[in-house]
């Protein structure tokens, strides 16, 4: 373990991954089982996320709302498949009141208080929405219908890991309805791109993106549409979805819309959404054994000044200190100085470097007297002495290369951990070893796909674009096949 309590990434990743979060200050498990506390400072940085990811949101023509996170237990009952991929992870209401226990020492479920209906807690919204959306489209002119929803949802979780797969998760759910198939196909891959989008220019991550298999498609869509991002220790992890429901709700929900010859027809329609997995992809992307590693882009602080001072000369460095701030804010958003006085500088340094604040500045009586400062990079903990005037430029400018060298390294990683196999020999030593992502033919098989996730653990993650209409043998059946997929071992 290092000198910050950090388990190297070398020795025990799931354990590193777990030191961060909690030496970062970004959540911890709370009193109920597999949800967890969201801290101020992590939820700062979902924040930042729904800052830059909800802009992106709106200018698609998506308008938010919120709907509410009880489910009539016979919605969810209407679309077959739907129920059949959620079922086991619902959690349900059956009561509605509690009563004092005949001691009076504690309260217990009031028998006569039982639901008509049960209510399952929102495992996803489609089936609440649509029922809503059957009053509300009528025309035509109702149509494209595109709204979104910041919310909380439960999936009742068998083992769980803060941000990657928790009971309760916060997250971004899209629903739009439209006119004609090709109208939504077109919203479902603007989507897919927009979170695509999303991940390069704010997480700094890169990533293949592309079609789902069936086996791996949201319970009741005709198609589903991943990204998936590589980690540090070769795994996939994937944060974004968006997927192609056809007809299939509009049909069981009877959603309606006359057309302009006064037909009823039945709608297209699309959901699509992230989540606080997001988090979790941060920081195993970028982080390393001294701690978090944010992209300036995302980063709730981007700079933080710490002053180094004495008693006797405290007040000279700290009115030289906000001088400094001054300049530096002028261009730059979040800037925070640390002028704690009851811990030492050595300890603000390994505090900030744990959180991963992208520039730490540190201003002593030195550079007080030379009219400088010095900047640490968090990513690479470079050094650099730069005068006071330049201060606001040379920031700016150390930003910016910290966010694309943070990118560059993601896009490096994911190439170098992307192997195109020759054989089923080499795709099982590949995920014996776990080398990362595995490039190969498939059949495209349930009984192929399904074999291959059995021996090896690895399953489809999608098919990327350049993996359509090309030949070869399937890697495991050795038929035919015109398509290579990615495959992965996933979080």
């Amino acid at each position: 373990m290092s000198d910050k309590g950090i388990t190297p990434r070398e020795k025990n990743y799931s354990q590193w991954y777990l030191d961060i979060i909690e030496r970062a200050e970004l959540a911890e498990n709370s009193s109920v089982r597999g949800c967890m506390v969201i801290k101020p400072y992590g939820y700062a940085i979902w924040e930042k996320i729904q800052e830059g990811l909800d802009r992106m949101i709106k200018e698609s023509g998506a308008k938010n709302v919120y709907f509410p996170l009880f489910i009539p237990k016979s919605f969810l009952s209407k679309e077959a498949s739907h129920i059949k991929g959620f079922a086991k992870e619902c959690a349900v209401v059956t009561h509605h009141r509690l009563r004092d226990t005949e001691d009076g020492k504690g309260v217990e479920v009031d028998p006569e208080s039982k639901l008509e209906e049960e209510l399952i807690i929102r495992p996803t919204s489609e089936t609440i929405m649509y029922d809503t959306f059957s009053r509300w489209i009528t025309s035509w002119r109702d149509l494209p219908l595109k709204i979104n929803q910041w919310a909380n949802i439960v999936r009742w979780e068998k083992r769980t890991r803060p941000f990657l797969r928790t009971t309760e998760f916060l997250w971004q759910e899209g629903h739009t309805v439209h006119l004609t198939h090709k109208e939504s196909k077109e919203e479902v891959l603007d989507r897919l791109n927009m979170y695509v989008e999303f991940g390069r220019q704010y997480l700094a991550m890169d990533m293949y993106f592309g079609k789902k298999s069936d086996s791996e498609k949201f319970a009741g869509a005709v198609d589903t549409y991943g990204v998936e991002a590589m980690m540090q220790d070769g795994k996939a992890l994937q944060f974004g979805t968006s997927h192609d429901l056809g007809q299939n709700f509009s049909k069981v929900f009877h959603i309606q819309y006359a057309d302009k010859k006064g037909e009823l027809k039945y709608p297209w329609q699309t959901s699509w959404g992230v989540s606080t997995r997001m988090i979790g992809a941060l920081v195993m992307t970028h982080s390393d054994d001294d701690g978090l590693v944010l992209p300036p882009s995302i980063a709730p602080i981007k700079v933080v000044i710490v002053p180094i001072f004495k008693d006797s000369n405290r007040e000279k460095v700290l009115r030289y200190t906000k001088d400094v701030y001054k300049e530096v804010s002028k261009k730059v958003e979040d800037v925070e100085i640390d002028e704690r006085d009851f811990v030492s500088v050595g300890f603000k340094f390994n505090e900030w470097e744990k959180k991963g604040v992208p520039i730490r500045i540190e201003i002593g009586e030195k550079e007080m007297n030379e009219g400088s400062l010095v900047v640490v990079r968090r990513d690479t903990l470079e050094r650099k002495s730069i005068k006071f005037g330049n201060a606001s430029d040379e920031v700016i400018s150390l930003l910016e290369q910290i966010q694309n060298s943070l990118y560059e390294k993601s896009k490096e990683l994911l190439v170098s951990k992307t192997h195109r196999v020759k054989n089923y020999e080499e795709f099982k030593e590949l995920f014996e070893k776990n080398k990362g992502f595995a490039l190969a033919y498939w059949c495209g098989s349930e009984e192929c796909e399904e074999n291959i996730k059995y021996e090896t653990k690895a399953t489809t993650r999608c098919l990327h674009r350049e993996g359509k209409s090309i030949s070869g043998e399937c890697i495991y059946c050795k038929n035919k096949s015109t398509e290579e997929w990615i495959f992965g071992k996933s979080y």
